[in-house]
C-alpha cells in the first residue's frame, strides 16, 4: 500500500442519498485509479460499498450521539492517522464540516466539501437549493473532476431466480420514512392500481424495507395473487428485483432510487412534504407524478400516466 495515494470519500444518510452517491464516488474512482479510497459510511451500507469495487476499505460511522465522547475520540485519532492526501466530503453536514477539525492544522489533507478552511471548498450559498447530483456536480468541479455519464451499476443484481418471479410483473414500493406517513400514497390505491394492472396482464410485486411489512401484507390482502416481497430482500436482491421489472411505482423512498439507479422503468408519487427538484431519482426512465396530498391521487391518473409501459 506505501506509495499510493490515500483518498477517504464521506457519505452517510438513507438508502436514496447513498445510491446518488454511487454516481460522484465513481468519478472519484475515475479521478484517482491507483489511489487506496476508503469509504466513510453507516453500517447498512457496508455490503453495497464493498461489492462496487470503488473503495479499497470501508470505514463504518455510524454517526453516534454527542455524549459518545470515547467513539469520537476514537474516530478523531484514526481519521488524523490514515495518511490521507485529500478527503471528499459528500455528505457536507455540519457533523462533518466538524471532521474537518480532526485534523491538527498545518497537517490536514486537501478537503472538497464545505468545510471552513477547505482547501476545495464548494461555497455556493445556493447549494441547499440544488438536487443532490448538481450539489456534487458542482461540488467535484471545484475540484477539477467531472461528474461524467451516469455509471451502469452492473454490479449491483443479484440472481433471484429462486423467488421464481411471475415473466411479467410490476414492482410496487408503498413505504416511506416511518416517521413521514404524508410520503405514503394510501394502500387501498395501491391495490386499486395492482388490479388494474392484472387485467392487463401485469402481476405486481410489492417491494419493501421490515418497517414496510404490514403495509405491504394490507396491500396484499386486497389483491390476488400479489407477490409480498417485503422486508424479505437485501439490497442485492432488491435492486435484481426491480431490474427485471417492466416498472416501478412508489413513493419519495429509497428503494425508487435504486430502481432510477439500476435503470427501471420508474414512475415516483410526490406529495407536498417532499419537492422533486431537489430530491427526486433522475434517469431517462423516471416519471413524476406530484398531488399536495397523495390522498387525493386516484389511481385512474397514476394508470394513466403508466400506459405508455402497459398499455
Amino acid at each position: 500500500m506505501s506509495g499510493r495515494t490515500r483518498i477517504l470519500v464521506i457519505r452517510h444518510g438513507a438508502l436514496g442519498d447513498v445510491v446518488m452517491a454511487l454516481w460522484p464516488a465513481t468519478a472519484i474512482r475515475r479521478a484517482h485509479p491507483d489511489a487506496h479510497i476508503t469509504l466513510l459510511t453507516s453500517s447498512p451500507y457496508r455490503a453495497l460499498a464493498e461489492r462496487s469495487g470503488l473503495f479499497d476499505a470501508v470505514w463504518i460511522d455510524d454517526r453516534l450521539r454527542p455524549w459518545h465522547v470515547a467513539s469520537h475520540l476514537r474516530l478523531a485519532r484514526r481519521l488524523r492517522q490514515g495518511g490521507f492526501a485529500r478527503v471528499y466530503d459528500l455528505q457536507c453536514s455540519g457533523r462533518t464540516d466538524f471532521y474537518y477539525r480532526f485534523f491538527m492544522a498545518g497537517r490536514r489533507p486537501e478537503w472538497c466539501g464545505t468545510a471552513a478552511g477547505a482547501s476545495h471548498r464548494h461555497d455556493n450559498p445556493q447549494r441547499k437549493r440544488l438536487h443532490a447530483l448538481d450539489r456534487f456536480a458542482e461540488q467535484l468541479a471545484v475540484a477539477g473532476i467531472g461528474l461524467g455519464e451516469r455509471p451502469a451499476l452492473a454490479w449491483l443484481d443479484d440472481d433471484v431466480s429462486a423467488l421464481d418471479l411471475p415473466s411479467r410483473y410490476a414492482a410496487l414500493i408503498p413505504g416511506a420514512a416511518p416517521h413521514r406517513p404524508e410520503k405514503r400514497w394510501p394502500a387501498p390505491r395501491f391495490a386499486e392500481l395492482a388490479r388494474a394492472l392484472a387485467k392487463s396482464g401485469l402481476a405486481t410485486v410489492i417491494l419493501g424495507a421490515s418497517a414496510d411489512r404490514p403495509l405491504a401484507a394490507e396491500i396484499a390482502g386486497m389483491v390476488p395473487g400479489a407477490r409480498d416481497l417485503a422486508g424479505r430482500t437485501d439490497l442485492f436482491a432488491l435492486a435484481g428485483i426491480l431490474r427485471r421489472a417492466a416498472f416501478a411505482v412508489g413513493n419519495d423512498t429509497g428503494p425508487m432510487h435504486l430502481a432510477a439507479a439500476v435503470g427501471t422503468r420508474s414512475l415516483v408519487l410526490f406529495s407536498a412534504a417532499s419537492d422533486p427538484a431537489l430530491s427526486a431519482p433522475r434517469g431517462a426512465a423516471v416519471e413524476l407524478l406530484r398531488e399536495d396530498d397523495l390522498g387525493d391521487l386516484d389511481s385512474q391518473r397514476v394508470r394513466a400516466r403508466l400506459s405508455v409501459w402497459a398499455p
